[in-house]
C-alpha cells in the first residue's frame, strides 16, 4: 500500500518519504481501515524529529500518522461494534500509528461511526483535536453554564474546538488569538477575543474559571493572574515548577493531562457534530505524496483550523 514513512529520525525535509509499504495486520479486536483522510497533528512532526526517543520507540520504518477518517473493510474476529461498509473517524493508539497511508488497523474501542452529513475531510480533522478539548472541558473540568473559561490559541485545531464545546456546555469564553483570527473566533462563538501580541494577558483584569493552556512557556504563567481563587488550569504541556509554586500559594488547581483515544468520546462527539453544535474547520489540504510539506507547514505554527490529507 501506499504511505508516508520514515526510515530515521531527523528534520521533516529530510526524513519523511512517501512510498509502498506493507498493509496492517488485523488483530482480533482490530477493524481495517481503508482511509480516506487523515488528520495532521503537531505529535506527527514531533515524532518524526526523533524528539519524543525513549518515550515513545516505535520500529523504524514507521508510517506516520494518528487521525483518520474512511471505511472498514475488514473486522478482526472479536469485533462486535462495526461491519464492513461501516463509515468511521478514529484517533489511533499512539503505539500503532499510520494513518498517512491506504490502509490502518485499529482496536475497535478507538473508532466511532462518523457524523452524519459530514465529509471524510471534516471526519479526519476531529479526534485529536476534539478528544483534548472533551477530556479536558468535560471529562476533567466539568465545565457548564455560569463558568467562565479561558482557552488558549483559539484559531488552531484544539482551540476552535474548545471554544464551541464550551459555548455548548453554556459557559462564557474568552480565547487569545492574534489580530488576523479574530473574526475567526467570534464565528466559532468566542464572547471575547484578547490579541496576545497587543494585550498582556494579566493586565487585562480577567477572572476566569477555568483555563486551558495548548501553547505553554510564559503564556501558562500569565494563565495564573486571571484565574479565580480555587479555578483550574488545564495544560496538555508540562507544568513549569515555578508555575506549580505560584498556583498553591493562590489557591489555584493545575493539571496537566494527555489526550487518550476513546471511541465513546468520539461517538458523544459525533452526535454534537451531527447536530451543528460543533463544526469542524480544515484549513489547508494536502495530498499524501505531499505529506511532507503538511507537516512542515504544521510545524511553522502558521495553521488556522486543521491541516488534512486527503488520501483516496
Amino acid at each position: 500500500m501506499k504511505a508516508a514513512f520514515i526510515q530515521q529520525y531527523g528534520p521533516i525535509e529530510d526524513v519523511v518519504e512517501v512510498g509502498e509499504q506493507p498493509a496492517p495486520p488485523v488483530r482480533p479486536h482490530d477493524v481495517l481501515i481503508e482511509v480516506h483522510s487523515a488528520g495532521v497533528n503537531p505529535i506527527d512532526y514531533i515524532v518524526a524529529s526523533g524528539a519524543m526517543r525513549g518515550l515513545m520507540d516505535m520500529p523504524l520504518p514507521m508510517i506516520l500518522g494518528n487521525d483518520a477518517s474512511g471505511v472498514v473493510v475488514e473486522v478482526g474476529e472479536d469485533v462486535v461494534r462495526f461491519a464492513v461498509g461501516d463509515e468511521v473517524f478514529t484517533r489511533v493508539d499512539p503505539r500503532r500509528p499510520g494513518t498517512f497511508a491506504q490502509y490502518v488497523a485499529v482496536p475497535e474501542s478507538y473508532v466511532a461511526l462518523m457524523p452524519h452529513d459530514t465529509t471524510f475531510e471534516e471526519a479526519a480533522s476531529l479526534p485529536l483535536a476534539a478528544l483534548t478539548a472533551w477530556q479536558g472541558l468535560v471529562e476533567r473540568a466539568e465545565v457548564n453554564a455560569g463558568d467562565r473559561v479561558l482557552v488558549h490559541a483559539g484559531a488552531g485545531g484544539v482551540g476552535s474546538l474548545a471554544i464551541q464545546l464550551a459555548k455548548q456546555r453554556g459557559a462564557t469564553v474568552a480565547t487569545t488569538v492574534s489580530a488576523d483570527s479574530v473574526q475567526q473566533a467570534l464565528d466559532h462563538g468566542a464572547d471575547e477575543v484578547i490579541d496576545y501580541r497587543s494585550q498582556n494577558l494579566a493586565e487585562t483584569g480577567a477572572d476566569f474559571d477555568v483555563v486551558l493552556d495548548t501553547v505553554g512557556g510564559q503564556t501558562q504563567e500569565q494563565s495564573l493572574a486571571v484565574i479565580k481563587p480555587g479555578g483550574l488550569l488545564l495544560s496538555v504541556l508540562p507544568l513549569a515548577p515555578a508555575t506549580l509554586e505560584q498556583a498553591a500559594a493562590r489557591d489555584l488547581r493545575v493539571e496537566p493531562y494527555f489526550m487518550r483515544p476513546e471511541g465513546d468520546h468520539l461517538a458523544d462527539i459525533a452526535e454534537l457534530v451531527s447536530v451543528g453544535a460543533l463544526k469542524p474547520y480544515v484549513g489547508r489540504r494536502y495530498s499524501l505524496d505531499r505529506t511532507k510539506d503538511a507537516l512542515l507547514f504544521s510545524a511553522s505554527r502558521r495553521a488556522r483550523g486543521k491541516i488534512v490529507i486527503q488520501v483516496a
